[in-house]
C-alpha cells in the first residue's frame, strides 16, 4: 500500500464526532473538526477542557470511545502504525534521555522512526541546523537550558518529516526571547503541514493561528479565525478620549450622537477620560472632534480600543457562557 501524498489544502487531520470516556467521566464529548495542509489551528480551553485528551487520541496514545479520527489519510484505529508515521507529537512535558548527547539522541530517534543510512544522517544534520542546535550537538541533554531542551524536543518531533504536527504547550517555561525564536522556527517548519497548536498564551495563538477552536467541558464552543471571533463577540466599537475644558457639555454632546450607545467619564484635573461605545463598525472620530470644537474642549487623545482573543476566551469558558453564532 502506498503512502498518501500531501496536496495543497488537503484535510490532514479529520475528527468526526470524537468521544472519549474515562469510566463514567466524559473527557471529550462529540467533537468534530478538521485541519488542512498549510494551516495552523489553535486549540484553546481551560484546564480540564479536554485539549490534551484530544491530542493524545490524535497522536495514537489513546483509543477513542466513539467516533472516527484520521491523520494524513490513515484511520488511527484501523491503521494505527501508518497514522502514527504521519504525526509529529510534542507533548507538554517533554521526556528526553538526559545522559545522551544531542546528536546521538536525534540519530537514535530518527532510526526508531524508520530512517536509515544517509537519509538518517542528513535528517539529523538538517534538524540541528533548523532548530539551531549545532552549538550544543555534542553536549549531554541533561545540561541544556530550557530553551535548548524545547528545541531538541521539536527537532525530534520534526525529524521524520511528518505532514501533521501536534504541539501541546510548546512554549511552556520559555522566556520572551526564546518564545520569539520558537515562533520563527514554527513558521519556518510548519508552512506545508497541518498543525494543531495548544497554548495558554493567547497572544501567541492570535499571532500565528489561522483558526481557533475554543473548548469547554469536553465540547467545542466556538470555531473561527481569531479576528472573526472577536468581531462576532463584541457588541460594539469602543473608543476612549482625553479632554479638557467644559467636559459636561462635551459629555452631553457625545451622548446625543446617532451611533453612540453609552458614554462614561472619569474626571481628572485637568484632563478627563471618556469611554465611548458606539455601534459596531461605526466611525465617529470626525463627529467627536466637531463636538469638542463646538463645546470649547481640547481633545488631547482619541483612540479606538482593540479587543483581544482573551476577552472571547474568558466569556466562552465562563460558567454562564453565551453562545457564539
Amino acid at each position: 500500500m502506498t503512502e498518501p501524498v500531501t496536496q495543497a489544502n488537503e484535510k490532514l487531520i479529520v475528527v468526526d464526532r470524537l468521544t472519549l470516556r474515562y469510566g463514567r467521566v466524559t473527557a471529550v464529548d462529540d467533537v468534530s473538526f478538521d485541519v488542512h495542509a498549510g494551516e495552523i489551528v489553535g486549540l484553546l480551553g481551560p484546564n480540564g477542557a479536554g485539549k490534551t485528551t484530544i491530542m493524545r487520541v490524535l497522536s495514537g496514545y489513546l483509543p477513542p470511545t466513539r467516533g472516527k479520527v484520521s491523520m494524513a489519510g490513515w484511520d488511527v484505529v484501523t491503521e494505527p502504525l501508518r497514522a502514527r508515521r504521519g504525526v509529529g507529537y510534542l507533548p507538554e512535558q517533554i521526556a528526553l534521555y538526559r545522559d545522551m548527547r544531542v546528536y546521538d539522541y536525534l540519530k537514535y530517534r530518527a532510526r526508531l522512526k524508520g530512517l536509515r543510512g544517509r537519509q538518517c544522517r542528513h535528517r539529523v544534520v538538517d534538524m540541528l541546523t533548523l532548530c539551531d542546535l549545532e552549538p550544543v550537538a555534542d553536549r549531554c541533554i541533561g545540561v541544556l537550558s530550557r530553551g535548548y531542551w524545547q528545541r531538541v524536543g521539536l527537532a525530534d518531533t520534526l525529524i521524520h518529516d511528518p505532514p501533521v504536527l501536534i504541539l501541546d504547550e510548546p512554549g511552556l517555561g520559555l522566556d520572551p526571547n526564546q518564545r520569539e525564536q520558537q515562533r520563527r522556527l514554527f513558521m519556518e517548519s510548519c508552512a506545508h503541514r497541518a498543525v494543531l497548536f495548544s497554548s495558554h498564551d493567547l497572544a501567541e495563538i492570535e499571532r500565528i493561528c489561522k483558526r481557533v477552536l475554543i473548548m469547554n467541558e469536553g465540547r467545542i464552543v466556538a470555531v473561527d479565525t481569531p479576528g472573526r471571533l472577536i468581531e462576532r463577540w463584541r457588541g460594539g466599537t469602543r473608543f476612549s478620549a482625553e479632554v479638557r475644558g467644559d467636559v459636561s457639555a462635551f459629555l452631553q454632546a457625545c451622548r446625543q450622537l446617532k451611533n453612540v450607545a453609552t458614554v462614561s467619564i472619569q474626571t481628572g484635573d485637568p484632563w478627563s477620560c471618556l469611554q465611548i461605545e458606539a455601534d459596531k463598525e461605526a466611525d465617529i472620530g470626525d463627529q467627536l472632534f466637531e463636538q469638542a470644537v463646538r463645546t470649547g474642549c481640547v481633545l488631547r487623545e482619541f483612540r479606538r480600543e482593540q479587543e483581544h482573543l482573551d476577552e472571547v476566551f474568558a466569556a466562552m469558558t465562563a460558567p454562564d457562557k453565551p453562545e457564539v453564532q
